[in-house]
C-alpha cells in the first residue's frame, strides 16, 4: 500500500553539505527554460519527468524550481515518499500551503482537508485559490514521486490541471519509470492525452561521469578511478554515493590526478540503499539480504528454501522489494536492479552472518535446518522428536504459510499415538490451520471425533472447544456460542484458556445479535485477559466493545475501538487472532456509516493479503464483506459476481450465517434492483429459513429480506407483518436500527410503512434515524438518511432537497439516486420543469449501477413529466447493450488477450469475479469461446 511523506521542497544531490553542479542535463534544462518563457507569456501546461530510481529526478525538479524563482515566478513544491506516514492529499496540499509564499486562506484549506465529507469543497476552494494566485503572476507547481501519491492527490492534480489549463500555471511532475500503480498509470495517460510534455532522464554519458567524478573527488580521475566510476552505469545517485564513500579513505590526489593506490576497494554501504532497506518490513529486508548473499540472479523458490518458508509466503515481501527498486524481475528469477545495490546490501551485514548466508546459499546446510518432507516421511509413528519439530515449524509458518503449516501439523498428529498426552493439544493446533486453508469440514471432523472419544482432561477439552468455536464463527453463530460457553464452564482450566473462551463467547454473542449478553461477557473476559496478559484476547474483546458502541449509536467510540482492535491484531500477527480478521469489522463499520470508499479500500487490501498468504477462509470472509460494500456503491454486477465467487459449499460446517447476512442478502437486493423475480424468489425462500435461525441477527436479516420481497410484489401490508418481530421486541435484544440493516434503509422503511398505512411505524423509523444523526454530527451520510426519511414522512420538499445535497459527497450511489427520485417526485407535483433534472440525475445513477427496475420506474416518471427519451442501456457503450459496465470492462480486457488472472489484477478483482463476469457475457452475447469473443469485440468497437 502506497504511503505519502509530506515535504515542502525537493532535495538536491549534496556532498558534505556542498551542492554539486548538475551535469549532463543541459538539453532538458533548456527545455524547462523555454516552458518558463512561455509561462511568463501566460501559457501554462504540464511537464512530466520520468526516469528510474537514482537518475536524478528530484535534483532536476529542484533546478527547475530554482530557475523559476530567479525569474520571479512563484513556486510551490510537494513530494510523496513511501517511508513516512500516509496523509491523503498531503503532497499537494503541503506543497501549496507551506514554504515562503503559501496560498492565501491556508487555514481554511487545512480545515476542509481534515473535515470528513468536505473533499468536494476542498477541491473547489483549492482551485479558486490557485486561480486567484495566478491572476497576480505565473505559478510553477512541482510534484515529485507521483508513483507514491494517494488516489485523492492524483485525482486532485488531474482535475486542477485540467480545470486551470487556461491560466498561467505550469505543473511539473516526476514519476519513477517502469511499473506503477494502476491509478498512477491512469493519471499519466490522462495528462498525456491532455497534451503534457514528456522528459525522460537517461543514464549519463562517459564524459559527464568523468566531470562528476572530478567534482566529487576534487581532481580528474585516472583510468582506474574512472573504471570504478563507470560501475554506477550512469546513475547519478549511485555514482555520487560510491565516490563519496571512497574519497576520504581509498582515493588520493597525486600530481593533480585522483588515484586508487591500494587498488579497487571492498564494497561499501551506500546511503540510498540503507534508507530503502530501512523502509522495508522485516520479512522483505531479510529476503533482500538473503538474495544479496546468494549473488547473481535467484529464483523465489530458492529464496524460500534459504529462508525456511514457502514461495507463497514470500509474495508480499517480493513485491515490496520490487516496489523499493532494490530488486527487478529477470525472466523467472529475481535480480538486483544494480550490482552496486547488491554489494551495498551485503556490505551492511555483519561478517559472521554474511559468511553463514553465503555458505547456506552455496548449498551447505546451516547448523539446524528445518525438517524436510523426506525426513518427516521416514519418521515412524511415535517419533516424538520429529513430531515436536513439525509442531514448532507449523507454529512458525502459520503467519506466512498456513497451508504448509497445516500439512506439518497433520503430519505431527499422524506421528503421535492415539493415547499420547500431546495428541489433544496437536488437534487443537491443527483445527484453525485447516479452517484457515479452506478445509473446515475436515477441521470440524477432527475436533468432534476427539470430543466424542472422551477421556480428555479439562484443559485439553477447553482448547479443542476454543478451536471449534473459532471454526464455527463464520458458519454457525449459535454453534460458536455453544462451544465457547461449554468450554468456559469447564472446571479447573487455566486462566488463559478461560479468557480466550470467554472472548470467543463474546464474539459469538455479538455476531448473533445478542448485544446485552455480549457486553456482559466481554466485561468478565476483559478482566481475565488483562490478568493473564493475553493481548490476543484483548484484540478480540476490543472488537466486541466496538460493536457494543455501534449498537448504542456512539459511532465515534465504535471507530476508536475498531481502530485499536485492528492495530492490536496487526501487531500480534493474523495467525494469533481469535476472530480473523479484526480489520473486517472496521470495514463493515466504515461502510455502514457512509465511509464506503475507505471500507472498499480496506476490503480489497484484506482480499489481496489473505489470498497471497493462502488464507482461504479469511479471503472468503473478506469477499463476503466486499459484496455488501459493492452493493451500496451501486456496483451491482460486481457485488453479484463476488457473491457467487464466495458462495457457500457443501463442505461448509453449518448453515453459513455470515453468508446469510452478506451474500444472500446482497443477492436478493441485486435481484430486486434489476427486476430479476426468479432470483429474488429463490433468496426469499432462504430468508424464510433464516427467520427460524437460532441467531437473532440472522432472524432479523431474514425478516427484512422478506419485507423487501413483499414490497417488491406490491404487498406493503405483508411487508409490515414480516417486520413485526424485529420492530416490537425489546430494544436491548434487537439490532441498533429498529428493523433496519443499514442507515440508508430508513427511507425505504418509511416509504414501505406509509404505503401500508402504518404512520406509527414510519414515525418510529424517522425518530431512530434522527437520533442516530444527532448522536453522530460528524457523519453527513447519517444526516442525509435522516433528512430523507423525514421528508418522506412529512411529505416535505425541503428535507428531501437537503438530503440530496448531503448525499453529494457520499459514494452511496443507490441512496443518493433514491433521494433524487423522491425529491423530484415531490417537486413534480407543482414544479414539473424543476423536477426533471432530479429525475435525470437519478436515472443516470441507476443506469450506471445496472439497476434496471429502478431505471424503468424513473423513466416512467420522466414521461409523466413530459420528457420523452430513447431508452438507454446500462452498458458503457451503445455497441454493447447486453452488458453491464463491469462485464464490458472484463470483455474488453479478455479480448485484448489477457488471462482471467491478468484481467483480475488489472481490475483489482478476484479471478472468480472475472470468471463470473465472463460467463454472463458469454451467455448474453451468445458466444462460446474467447476467440469468438475477440472477433466480436473487434467488430463492435470498430463500429462495423
Amino acid at each position: 500500500m502506497s504511503v505519502n511523506r509530506v515535504t515542502t521542497r525537493t532535495e538536491p544531490e549534496e556532498l558534505d553539505g556542498v551542492r554539486a553542479p548538475l551535469r549532463g542535463r543541459e538539453a532538458e534544462l533548456a527545455f524547462i527554460e523555454e516552458r518558463l518563457d512561455a509561462l511568463a507569456r501566460g501559457a501554462g501546461g504540464i511537464i512530466r519527468v520520468e526516469g528510474p530510481a537514482g537518475i536524478g529526478r528530484s535534483r532536476f525538479l529542484a533546478e527547475a524550481a530554482a530557475a523559476a524563482r530567479r525569474r520571479g515566478t512563484r513556486v510551490f513544491e510537494g513530494a510523496a515518499d513511501p517511508g513516512e506516514p500516509f496523509v491523503p492529499l498531503g503532497p499537494l496540499l503541503e506543497g501549496v500551503l507551506s514554504g515562503e509564499e503559501p496560498l492565501s486562506g491556508a487555514q481554511r484549506l487545512r480545515d476542509l482537508a481534515t473535515t470528513p465529507g468536505r473533499r468536494f469543497w476542498l477541491l473547489q476552494e483549492l482551485g479558486d485559490r490557485l486561480r486567484e494566485a495566478a491572476r497576480n503572476g505565473p505559478l510553477l507547481v512541482v510534484l515529485d514521486d507521483l508513483q507514491w501519491c494517494d488516489d485523492l492527490t492524483l485525482l486532485t492534480f488531474h482535475t486542477l490541471a485540467a480545470g486551470l489549463s487556461s491560466h498561467p500555471i505550469l505543473w511539473l511532475v516526476a514519476v519513477r519509470a517502469g511499473s506503477v500503480p494502476s491509478g498512477v498509470r491512469t493519471t499519466l495517460d490522462r495528462i498525456r492525452q491532455a497534451g503534457a510534455h514528456e522528459l525522460v532522464l537517461e543514464a549519463l554519458e562517459d564524459r559527464v561521469i568523468a566531470r562528476i567524478t572530478e567534482d566529487v573527488l576534487g581532481a580528474p580521475p585516472d583510468p582506474d578511478v574512472l573504471h570504478l566510476a563507470r560501475r554506477a552505469e550512469g546513475v547519478p545517485q549511485l555514482l555520487v554515493e560510491l565516490l563519496g564513500s571512497l574519497r576520504d579513505e581509498a582515493v588520493t590526489i597525486e600530481n593533480g590526478t585522483a588515484k586508487l593506490p591500494a587498488g579497487p576497494p571492498a564494497p561499501r554501504e551506500l546511503p540510498s540503499v540503507v534508507r530503502r532497506l530501512d523502509q522495508l518490513s522485516d520479512q522483505a529486508r531479510e529476503l533482500v539480504q538473503t538474495a544479496a548473499a546468494a549473488g547473481g540472479t535467484v529464483t523465489v523458490a530458492r529464496l524460500a528454501e534459504l529462508l525456511g518458508t514457502s514461495s507463497a509466503a514470500l509474495i508480499t515481501a517480493v513485491r515490496e522489494a520490487l516496489d523499493a527498486d532494490l530488486l527487478a524481475e529477470s525472466g523467472d528469477r529475481l535480480a538486483f536492479r544494480h550490482d552496486l545495490i547488491r554489494e551495498a546490501v551485503e556490505a551492511g551485514l555483519p561478517l559472521p552472518l554474511r559468511q553463514a548466508l553465503r555458505r547456506q546459499a552455496a548449498g551447505l546446510p546451516p547448523g539446524s535446518a528445518p525438517a524436510d518432507a523426506a525426513a518427516a516421511e521416514r519418521a515412524a509413528p511415535g517419533d516424538t522428536v520429529v513430531a515436536d519439530r513439525l509442531r514448532t515449524e507449523a507454529a512458525e509458518l502459520a503467519a506466512t504459510a498456513p497451508g504448509t503449516a497445516a500439512e506439518r501439523s497433520l503430519k505431527a498428529l499422524e506421528l503421535t499415538g492415539a493415547d499420547a498426552r500431546e495428541r489433544p493439544r496437536i488437534i487443537a493446533e491443527t483445527i484453525p490451520l485447516l479452517w484457515q486453508t479452506g478445509r473446515a469440514a475436515q477441521a470440524r471432523g477432527l475436533g468432534t471425533a476427539a470430543l466424542a472419544a472422551g477421556g480428555l482432561g479439562p484443559e485439553d477439552e477447553a482448547l479443542i472447544r476454543l478451536a471449534l468455536a473459532r471454526l464455527a464463527a463464520p458458519f454457525d453463530f449459535f454453534e460458536a456460542v455453544r462451544q465457547a460457553r461449554t468450554g468456559a464452564a469447564l472446571p479447573g482450566i487455566s486462566a488463559a484458556a478461560r479468557g480466550r473462551l470467554l472472548a470467543m463467547l463474546a464474539v459469538g454473542l455479538s455476531m448473533s445479535g445478542e448485544h446485552a449478553a455480549a457486553e456482559q461477557v466481554a466485561a468478565e473476559a476483559w478482566e481475565t485477559a488483562v490478568a493473564a496478559g493475553d493481548r490476543t484476547a484483548e484484540a478480540t474483546l476490543t472488537t466486541v466493545r466496538s460493536a457494543v458502541s455501534f449498537h448504542r449509536m456512539d459511532l465515534t467510540e465504535a471507530f476508536r475501538q475498531a481502530e485499536r482492535s485492528a492495530a492490536l491484531a496487526d501487531a500480534l500477527g493474523v495467525s494469533t487472532s481469535l476472530w480473523v480478521p479484526e480489520a473486517l469489522w472496521h470495514a463493515l463499520l466504515s461502510n455502514t456509516t457512509g465511509r464506503t470508499a475507505e471500507a472498499l479500500a480496506v476490503a480489497e487490501e484484506g482480499i489481496r493479503i489473505t489470498r497471497e498468504q493462502g488464507r482461504t477462509a479469511a479471503t472468503r470472509m473478506w469477499l463476503m464483506t466486499r459484496t455488501r460494500i459493492l452493493l451500496e456503491t451501486g456496483r451491482l454486477a460486481d457485488a453479484r459476481a463476488d457473491a457467487e465467487a464466495a458462495s457457500p459449499t457443501a463442505d461448509d460446517p453449518g448453515p453459513g450465517n455470515l453468508a446469510d447476512v452478506t451474500l444472500r442478502y446482497v443477492m436478493l437486493r441485486v435481484a430486486l434492483h434489476t427486476g430479476d423475480r426468479q432470483t429474488a424468489e429463490a433468496y426469499a425462500a432462504e430468508a424464510r429459513r433464516m427467520r427460524s435461525d437460532g441467531a437473532p441477527v440472522v432472524r432479523h436479516f431474514g425478516s427484512w429480506m422478506l419485507a423487501l420481497m413483499a414490497d417488491f410484489e406490491g404487498r406493503p401490508d405483508r411487508a409490515m407483518t414480516a417486520l413485526d418481530g424485529v420492530m416490537t421486541s425489546p430494544a436491548a435484544d434487537r439490532p441498533a436500527y429498529a428493523g433496519l440493516i443499514d442507515p440508508a434503509d430508513a427511507p425505504v422503511l418509511v416509504r414501505m410503512a406509509l404505503r401500508a398505512g402504518s404512520q406509527e411505524r414510519a414515525a418510529q423509523a424517522v425518530a431512530m434515524a434522527e437520533k442516530r444523526a444527532a448522536l453522530n454530527p460528524g457523519l453527513p451520510f447519517l444526516a442525509a438518511t435522516a433528512a430523507h426519511a423525514r421528508g418522506l414522512l412529512d411529505n416535505d420538499l425541503a428535507p428531501l432537497v437537503r438530503a440530496v445535497r448531503l448525499y453529494e459527497d457520499c459514494p452511496r450511489v443507490l441512496a443518493r439516486a433514491s433521494a433524487l427520485e423522491d425529491a423530484g417526485r415531490k417537486m413534480a407535483a407543482t414544479r414539473t420543469a424543476e423536477a426533471v433534472p432530479y429525475f435525470e440525475t437519478a436515472l443516470a445513477l441507476y443506469a450506471r449501477a445496472g439497476a434496471e427496475r429502478d431505471v424503468a420506474r424513473v423513466r416512467r416518471r420522466l414521461r409523466a413529466a413530459g420528457v420523452r427519451r430513447r431508452p438507454t442501456t446500462t452498458g458503457l457503450s451503445d455497441a454493447w447493450p447486453e452488458l453491464t459496465p463491469a462485464e464490458l470492462r472484463t470483455v474488453r480486457l479478455v479480448a485484448r488477450g489477457l488471462t482471467n488472472r491478468q484481467a483480475a489484477e488489472h481490475l483489482s478483482l478476484s479471478p472468480h469475479t472475472v470468471s463470473s463476469h465472463l460467463r454472463r457475457a458469454f451467455t448474453r452475447l451468445n458466444v462460446t469461446s474467447r476467440a469468438e469473443l475477440t472477433r466480436l469485440a473487434k467488430l463492435r468497437d470498430s463500429g462495423e
